[in-house]
Order: structure tokens, then sequence, then C-alpha cells
């Protein structure tokens, strides 16, 4: 596959990987119907919170007001209690074509309704900052061509866990639902009047579209806007995100999808804050049927570390400073400690809950909130952080006095703890010595010695964190290394892979192309290949948790990534290509995938997964050609 058409990743019906079908209106995401595949939904986002859309029309999942908060209409592993909020085709009807609006985050859907053709546009409006709009604003038309097309609307929030029914008040035009502090509105124009719970008729003429305009308000003045201003203000958000597409490299290898990766890294940015979400879902299973499904609406140190290299990498400082900031205010309560995960605002994460009554998706129980990693201790969220701030400044930036000290901080207690077992990044019950970990450890202390030499450093404390340097590099080539053949294992003691080891080309313990380097990767790729481009991340089902898992799809880009930083770009381009046709299709990304079906899975879409397509596509740009 090379770089996607020019009007943006798109579907036709049935096409690409996880397809939806071929109808729409009574199919997947109408009341009482079985759900649709999980790349099957596009994501819709204002950067404070999200939407999953089905191409039947229906916002199966959107929490309020923002990322973590209740879910407004929480269908996708809820059940059909837990509401929907559907527009599209009265009947079934074929999918014509799907798309996102190019270099945009509004989504375009068309069915086609005997000679007739019925188009829903949408998306959220993003730049609301310093105009009386609402927080979240949500604009959804229909539009017809070649003659009136019967739709339908059904329209049925229900808050939280409890799938609370709201207190209906009308304002005309409006319809005002409220649950305490928090209210939500609907105006449709020109349309009928909507009754929540019950699927009303539309009739859509040529020439004369139907504008539904959500607005959420949680602690603050419920602000009305016209249909035609919202639609408005969404047209002149498109041509934001255009002008900001723009700025990046126009030479940048596979540019389409690595806009679509960005447009969505932004979409999950909480901007108040500059926190990157780590998905907006939670609990879709990285199994279906099985227990491993979790709660992703909380941000990883890694994921924001990563970022701010992609983002550098591509020419957005303003993002990435953004994520670096936060990092730093993220970890003022606990440093020097630093935790696995955080809220949007920094603060610890809630306890991990189990929700009953939540059927989850496709069956896949329990559904959960809150997430229990917050206490592991991850000694390699130190070396991401770190390593940030040195990319930082090696790109340009100061890091003032309180970075600095900051990254102190963490350099001291990896000196202190590295010897000590830890989860690692894939977040095992059971603490063990993890060489990714370990490697990481290294890497924090290898990066901030790197920017002690342009700040003030006592020279004790320069002298422990050397020899400190020097000790986990030993260790790890003594404890770490697979005595049978050149390549690094998963744990000390174990013959096992981590595919988490392809980092080992970017830190710089080994020489690039050193036998133990390119043993590791290719020892990576026969003992976790899950067949075509995908891996698993370790052998499945050796976590402790019951059942299997999927392949990994961050890992299958950052063998890519590998490939490339070790001169075989042309290898890397190759498996860029093939895991592109692995997209959804409207070009995102769940963490994990089906080997045999194709099927996204898990949290969806992921941060780690686009971040890692953007480094795998730098990492390409970089390469010498051959």
């Amino acid at each position: 596959m090379t770089d996607v058409p020019a009007d943006g990743p798109g579907a036709t019906a049935g096409s690409g990987s996880g397809g939806s079908g071929a109808t729409a209106g009574g199919q997947p995401g109408g009341s009482g119907a079985s759900l649709p595949p999980i790349a099957d939904y596009g994501l819709l986002g204002d950067t404070r919170t999200a939407a999953l859309v089905s191409s039947a029309g229906a916002i199966d999942w959107m929490c309020v007001p923002r990322f973590d908060g209740e879910p407004l209409f929480g269908r996708l592993v809820g059940g059909p209690e837990a509401g929907t909020y559907r527009i599209g085709p009265a009947r079934p009807a074929p999918l014509v074509e799907r798309r996102y609006r190019r270099h945009t985050a509004t989504l375009r859907t068309t069915w086609a309704i005997g000679g007739q053709r019925l188009t829903l546009t949408e998306g959220m409006v993003a730049e609301v900052a310093g105009r009386l709009l609402p927080a979240t604003l949500l604009v959804r038309r229909l539009s017809a061509e070649g003659g009136p097309v019967a739709a339908v609307v059904e329209f049925d929030p229900r808050l939280g866990t409890g799938h609370r029914p709201p207190r209906i008040r009308r304002r005309r035009p409006l319809l005002v639902c409220e649950w305490g502090a928090l209210a939500v509105s609907l105006h449709c124009a020109p349309g009928p009047t909507v009754e929540p719970g019950r699927r009303i008729p539309v009739s859509v003429l040529p020439g004369r579209p139907v504008t539904f305009v959500l607005a959420v308000a949680h602690r603050e003045p419920l602000v009305a806007v016209a249909p035609d201003a919202a639609w408005a203000l969404l047209r002149a958000d498109e041509a934001h995100w255009r002008a900001w597409i723009a700025e990046v490299d126009p030479d940048l290898p596979f540019r389409d999808a690595v806009a679509r990766s960005l447009l969505t890294l932004r979409l999950l940015t909480h901007s108040p804050s500059h926190a990157p979400v780590a998905a907006p879902t939670t609990s879709l299973p990285e199994w279906p049927g099985g227990v491993r499904n979790w709660d992703y609406r909380y941000v990883w140190p890694r994921d924001a570390s990563i970022g701010v290299a992609a983002f550098l990498g591509v020419g957005k400082p303003d993002q990435a400073r953004g994520f670096l900031a936060w990092l730093l205010r993220a970890s003022r309560l606990q440093r020097p400690r630093l935790a696995a995960l955080f809220t949007l605002d920094g603060l610890r994460v809630p306890p991990e809950r189990r929700l009953g009554g939540w059927p989850g998706y496709a069956g896949s129980t329990p559904v959960r909130t809150g997430n229990g990693a917050a206490h592991q201790h991850q000694l390699d969220g130190y070396g991401w952080v770190v390593d940030a701030a040195w990319v930082y400044a090696q790109a340009g930036h100061r890091l003032d006095g309180e970075t600095w000290r900051t990254v102190r901080g963490f350099a001291d207690v990896v000196s202190r703890r590295w010897r000590e077992p830890d989860a690692g990044i894939w977040e095992l019950r059971t603490p063990s010595q993890q060489v990714h970990s370990k490697l990481m450890g290294w890497l924090a202390l290898d990066r901030a010695l790197r920017i002690a030499e342009t700040h003030r450093l006592p020279a004790r404390q320069r002298q422990r964190w050397r020899d400190a340097w020097q000790a986990i590099a030993a260790d790890v080539r003594v404890h770490g290394v697979d005595p049978e053949r050149p390549s690094y294992v998963r744990s000390y003691g174990s013959s096992e892979l981590d595919a988490a080891l392809l980092v080992l080309p970017l830190i710089g313990i080994e020489e690039t192309g050193s036998p133990l380097v390119d043993g590791t990767i290719e020892a990576i790729r026969g003992d976790l290949g899950a067949g075509g481009p995908l891996l698993y991340r370790y052998p499945p089902g050796h976590d402790g948790l019951p059942g299997t898992e999927a392949a990994f799809l961050p890992c299958s880009f950052w063998l890519a990534q590998a490939l490339a930083q070790t001169g075989r770009r042309a290898e890397a381009v190759e498996l860029f290509e093939a895991l592109l046709d692995r997209a959804s299709p409207l070009g995102l990304y769940a963490e994990q995938m089906d080997p045999v079906t194709g099927a996204h899975l898990g949290n969806y879409p992921q941060t780690l997964t686009h971040a890692a397509l953007v480094q795998a596509a730098l990492a390409i740009r970089s390469a010498p050609a051959g």
C-alpha cells in the first residue's frame, strides 16, 4: 500500500480491516441490535472528550464533560440501556462511502436509498477558547441528493454507570436534558421534535439539510448555538485543522497516514491540561469474551514522552512543549517517584472497580473503571520521561530549572532502585527483573548525564549516576542475554523474548548494527511473529492472566522503526505498508489485532499505536536509501 488517496483515508461498504458490512439503518448500532466491529467506529473529538460513531450513524460511546467523565452514550460496553445517539437512514441502506474530509476531523458517511443519497456530515468543534461557546459542541448534518430521503433520529442519553435517564425540559427550540450539575441540549433545524428514547422520523429534502446540534454544560451556563452558526463553526474548525497539517513536512514518507495519526493524537490530547489520554474508551477487550478489559481513559507518562519526540519530529514544538509541561505538573505530588499513570489533571487514578450489570463489548466482562496499575513500580517510565527531556533539549529548546530538578530526581530514583524487580512496560501482576526496564533505566541515566553537560550538577551526584549507568550495562549483559544466541531476553533467567526490546537500536547501549542488536531484532521477529506484519508483545498467555491475547500493534511499528534505524530501510517500508493495510477503514488503529481475522481489539483508537506509527515514519525518513 502506498500513501492514501488525495481525499484521505476512506472506505466503501465492507472494505478494509474489520469492515462493517453493506447496510445501515436497522443494522448494528440500532437499539437491540448487535454491535459492529471495533474498527467500524470513527472518532469524533474536540480535544476535551470524544465520541465513537458507527457506520450506521450511531454514537455508542461518549463521556462528558471530558474523556474520563461519565458516559452519556455508553452502549458500546453497557448495552442498549446505556444509551445511544443515532442519525441515519430509516431503513437498511447500502453504505456508499465513508471518509474524513481531507486533513480534518470531520467525518462524512453516505448511504444509497433507491436512486437517492443520504449523507451524514459530523464533527465536534475544537476551538472554543475566548468565545461564548459550550465546551463541547457536537454538530451533525443530514443532506439528501436525488430526491427526498426518509431518515430517523434516536436520541437516548443515559448518564453514568447507573444509566440514569435525564430530567427533561423544553426551551423552544431546545430539548434540554439535565442530571444535576450536567445539562445537555439538542437543537434540530429544520426538523421534528425529538423525544428521548424514541425513534423519530426525519424527512430530508435536497437543498434543505437538517442540522442537529448537541451542547454540553457542566457546572456552567448552558449556551445555545443555532444550527447554522454551529455548522459555520465546524467548517471554520476544518480550516484550522487543514492549516495545522499544512505545516507538516510535505516530503514526509506516508504523509497522509501520518497526518491522520497526528490528528488522532491531537484529538486525544486534553487541551486544558495537554495530557494525552491513552484511549477514549474503557474495557474494549484485548480478546473477545476474555477478562483483559481495562480502563484506558488515563495518561501514561510513556505515551506523553513518545508524543514529545513524535511532535518534535514533524515540526510541532508547541504540542511537544505541552506534553513535557504536563509531565512536570503531573509528577509534582509524588516526586521523585514517577507514577505509572495519572488522571488528566495529574492526580492519582481512582481504584479499579468492576461495573455490575454491564454486559461488555461482545460479552467481554468485567467492564472496569479506574486502573489498578497506578500503584505499580515501573522502572521503564523514568527512561521514557528523561529521554523526552533530552530530545526536547537536543531540538534547541531550553530546559528550565524546575525541569532539570525533576530530571535529577528521576535519575536519583533510578540509581537507587534499578536492581529491584518491577512490573515493566506490560504491567505484570508479579514483578520480576525485566530486561527492558533495566535498559530504560540505563537510558534515564545516560540522558541525564548528557543533559548535565550543560547544566549544573554536583560532582558526587554525577559520579553516583555514572556508577549506576555502568553497573546496569554490565548487569544486563551478564544476566539479560540469551546464552544460546546473541539476543537480549524478556527477564533475567528466562529465554523468552519481549517485543519492547525493539527500542535497543534507539537507546545507544549497544552499537547500531552490532550482533546483539541485530540478533535481538531477528529473534523477536522469529519468536514473536504472529503472521504477516504482526507481533505478539511476549509469548501469548505468559502474563499470569487467564486466556490469551492478540498481536500488539505498537510493536509492529517499533519493528519498522528498528529496521530503519539499523539501515534496513526497504524492509521497514515494506513492513510499514503492510501495517497501513491493517488500518481501520478510516485509518485508525486499536491497541491489538486478531492475527487470524485482522479484527482490531482493545481500547480504540490507541494513542500509543498512532504515536508509534509517526515515529516509524520519521525513522524511515531519516534512514539512508538502499
